[in-house]
């Protein structure tokens, strides 16, 4: 074991305590995407405390460097996302949300801590490790286009250039105290569908008078399924949800318009647009031989995320000797999206997983339920490995 490793060790346990309650402050302060004006206060002040210049990009992204010895030699840059979901919490913690109707339910309070914690370790140590930092905390990664695409318009992979990036996210299902990390694709691409059909409405007893939309809806529904079963190869996951039907109001009417939303995830980019073109074809075809009308909008969101294989070989590795062989994981593929796939599209990155649940602590819920929570043991672990990767990566 290094000395460098054996005093981020250290200095994560002795921080944990403060880092935890930090955890607390952002847990009970939760906001919406593109809101996070006092978690990005929060931020910048911490930073400000640990001696890090930053600046604020995206409204409310802040950017910060720290520079090690020789800080031209390598630029690594690291990243945590700061914003909370419209989820009423029902977990009964005296850090519970303040903010009614929202929460920190997907753990980016948890990330931001950590990254936090990493910055700290770092900076104290920065005399011991060489080359630059650059950290990101992120606006909007829940809610499109993602805070990432933002961020990297406006220059964040630049002045100076990473020559990668890490991201963390919890992972309600692996124990507290491990790590997980998986090559290649990782996580599947996002995009939603919004489709309305239009046609003459009226008497239920009467629908030869009328285009029955709720019919039409119906139709669609089901065929949609076919792109997926007919058109994609299996070996290549893919999903398309139609998740809510919007028409009528009572049960004599038929409606001149049912709203139907939903989402399409590929892990296959190519696959991903070939699939939006079938979906356009079909959909419109069905609806108007149907004797109704279509408007049909496809939301292009959030790419496949890849993890350099090299990179993500030397993130294990790293954790390997931070955390013990036995500690780590291999990720598993999940359809869930993460704009984190946007860096990845411009330079290498590795996404990975923290330990977050204690099944004799009864935490276990999911991310995006009103009783996620997690081990705050997490976070010693989760600052550390963060500030490890920062200090010991090479390229």
């Amino acid at each position: 074991m290094s000395t460098l490793q054996k005093k981020i060790q250290s200095l994560a346990k002795t921080y944990s305590v403060e880092f935890i309650d930090i955890r607390h402050h952002l847990h009970a302060h939760p906001e919406l995407s593109y809101q996070e004006f006092e978690t990005s206060r929060f931020v910048q002040h911490k930073l400000t405390e640990f001696g890090i210049p930053f600046t604020v990009m995206a409204g409310t992204g802040v950017v910060g460097l720290i520079k090690g010895k020789n800080p031209e030699k390598k630029v690594v840059a690291l990243r945590a996302d700061m914003d909370a979901l419209p989820i009423t919490e029902q977990n009964d913690v005296p850090y519970k949300s303040k903010n009614e109707g929202v929460m920190h339910a997907c753990g980016h309070d948890v990330h931001t801590t950590c990254l936090l914690g990493a910055a700290k370790i770092l900076q104290e140590l920065k005399d011991e490790w060489e080359g630059t930092v650059k950290l990101i905390f992120q606006p909007g990664e829940e809610r499109n286009p993602g805070g990432a695409s933002i961020l990297i318009k406006e220059g964040v992979l630049e002045n100076p250039k990473p020559q990668g990036i890490f991201g963390l996210h919890v992972h309600p299902q692996l124990e507290i105290g491990k790590l997980s990390f998986r090559g290649g694709q990782v996580m599947a691409s996002a995009d939603e569908i919004y489709i309305t059909i239009k046609g003459k409405g009226g008497h239920a007893a009467a629908p030869h008078l009328t285009v029955d939309t709720v019919l039409v809806a119906s139709h669609l529904i089901v065929s949609l399924q076919q792109i997926i079963s007919r058109n994609n190869n299996p070996l290549s996951p893919s999903v398309l949800s139609i998740c809510s039907i919007q028409g009528g109001h009572t049960t004599n009417v038929i409606p001149s318009e049912v709203k139907l939303m939903g989402t399409f995830r590929a892990l296959n980019e190519e696959w991903r647009f070939k699939a939006h073109e079938l979906i356009r074809k079909l959909a419109t075809e069905l609806v108007h031989s149907m004797g109704a009308e279509i408007d049909l909008h496809i939301d292009v969101g959030y790419p496949t995320v890849y993890n350099n294989e090299e990179l993500n070989k030397t993130a294990r590795s790293l954790a390997e000797q931070y955390m013990g062989k036995e500690q780590v994981e291999t990720t598993e593929v999940r359809m869930g999206a993460e704009d984190f796939g946007y860096y990845t599209t411009h330079i290498p990155g590795c996404f990975y997983r923290l330990g977050v649940m204690n099944v004799a602590k009864g935490i276990t819920s999911g991310v995006h339920t009103p009783t996620f929570n997690i081990d705050e043991n997490a976070i010693e672990t989760g600052m550390g490995m963060m500030a490890w990767l920062g200090s010991s990566t090479t390229f």
